[in-house]
């Protein structure tokens, strides 16, 4: 009996061991917030399927769990052994999206997944992973030291762009945007030259909306490739030409290349009111259910609004206002403070990488996740139009949730291989 005893306590011992070295390389805080935030998502979810005829709330904690799985794997590869393979996924990435487009599924108007075995996958989520990945081996290569540098990665993003676009997705293809500039602007991309970059949408904006400000905002980007750009009368004389180019061909664009319905939420988010039953109507549900929460809510799976579901399509991309009316203001604010502390983590993750590969993904991977929040959330408050965008983490979706563990997987791997000493960020040369 003491040798069983002391046999028990020996394998007890040994389980323990194994344990802690496990926990000790898992970031409690680059997994925890995530994980909470999914347990709060899953109530919230089945919250909005009180009235439905079907309930498959549960699959969200199910979906994620296989996630995590995968992405704890993940945190144990090495970085630079899944760079070796960045143009191999990178290809099949974009098969997969040349596949979508040809025998791809169509709902809700837009052709953006594959069946596959009785799932729907998106493989437009997988791509703006794969994306960050070329992007960092790219950017860390070649970094952009002359404006004709700017060729390469650019190209790289606009073939995965376009055909996102063309799904059409135009919520996902800006995440490609957001991502490209920033890890442009991280690898070490004058900031000057950012603005000249995101100057033509600006002058689209401007020139549908108060064409008398393009006297002023014409000569201010001239000014900036002044006094930014090594070849100034070029630089002066090619910025105009795109300026004056997208100022003139905006109304084009706008009645050729944006559908109805993308048309209609790019203006009705400042104005719902002016069709409460067609365009404006997810805006104006999404902002009384999210007012009617008040400070505190009306508790989880309590919500008048989610229970009648008066908002569509509640359960993926208006998930926040189910947050809003049933945990009130201190849940919203609770939620938001969670993921500035997770963008936080990963800039810090960034800032001690070993390399400047792994520095760029992180970068990349917090740039993805957190312009989809900022979209999402300002769309369903009313300060920003209806973009399909999802939230991180809360948003019911397959695809999405094993995308996101999978970056957080590639982050995490590359806390645990990262030095102490604080690398410099942007600009570092």
């Amino acid at each position: 009996m003491l040798s069983l005893g002391g046999g028990n306590r020996s394998l007890f011992a040994r389980r323990e061991r194994t344990r802690r070295r496990f926990l000790a390389g898992v970031d409690l805080l680059l997994w925890g917030i995530p994980l909470a935030m999914i347990a709060v998502a899953g109530i919230l979810i089945a919250s909005t399927q009180r009235q439905a005829d079907y309930a498959d709330w549960y699959q969200h904690w199910i979906t994620a769990a296989v996630g995590l799985g995968i992405g704890l794997l993940l945190a144990r590869l090495p970085l630079d052994r899944l760079a070796r393979w960045q143009w191999p996924i990178f290809a099949v990435t974009v098969v997969s999206l040349v596949a979508v487009r040809v025998a791809g599924t169509t709902a809700l108007g837009a052709q953006r997944w594959i069946s596959i075995g009785g799932f729907n996958v998106q493989p437009s989520e997988f791509a703006k992973l794969a994306a960050i990945v070329l992007l960092a081996g790219v950017l860390a290569r070649h970094p952009v030291e002359r404006p004709v540098d700017l060729v390469r990665p650019t190209a790289l993003i606009s073939l995965p762009w376009l055909l996102v676009f063309i799904q059409p997705d135009l919520g996902t293809s800006l995440v490609f945007g957001a991502v490209l500039l920033v890890m442009l602007f991280w690898s070490g991309m004058p900031g000057a030259w950012l603005l000249l970059l995101l100057s033509p949408l600006a002058t689209a904006i401007v020139a549908g909306t108060l064409p008398w400000a393009l006297l002023i905002w014409i000569p201010f980007t001239a000014w900036l490739a002044w006094t930014s750009l090594p070849w100034k009368r070029v630089g002066v004389a090619i910025v105009a030409g795109v300026q004056g180019l997208f100022a003139a061909i905006t109304p084009w664009l706008w009645l050729t290349v944006l559908q109805d319905y993308q048309r209609e939420r790019l203006v009705l988010f400042l104005d719902p009111a002016q069709d409460p039953l067609g365009g404006g109507y997810h805006l104006l549900q999404s902002t009384v259910g999210i007012g009617s929460g008040q400070l505190w809510g009306t508790g989880l799976m309590r919500g008048s609004l989610t229970k009648l579901r008066f908002i569509p399509e509640q359960h993926t991309d208006f998930i926040f206002s189910a947050l809003g009316e049933e945990t009130g203001f201190v849940g919203s604010v609770l939620v938001v403070a969670g993921f500035a502390a997770l963008a936080w983590r990963l800039l810090q993750i960034a800032g001690r990488a070993g390399s400047d590969v792994e520095s760029l993904v992180v970068v990349g991977v917090g740039t993805m996740l957190m312009f989809q929040v900022v979209v999402n959330i300002n769309m369903t408050i009313g300060l920003g139009p209806v973009t399909g965008i999802p939230l991180p983490f809360l948003s019911y979706g397959r695809s999405a949730m094993l995308m996101n563990f999978m970056a957080l997987g590639l982050c995490a791997s590359v806390a645990r291989r990262g030095g102490g000493l604080p690398r410099p960020g942007p600009n570092r040369r």
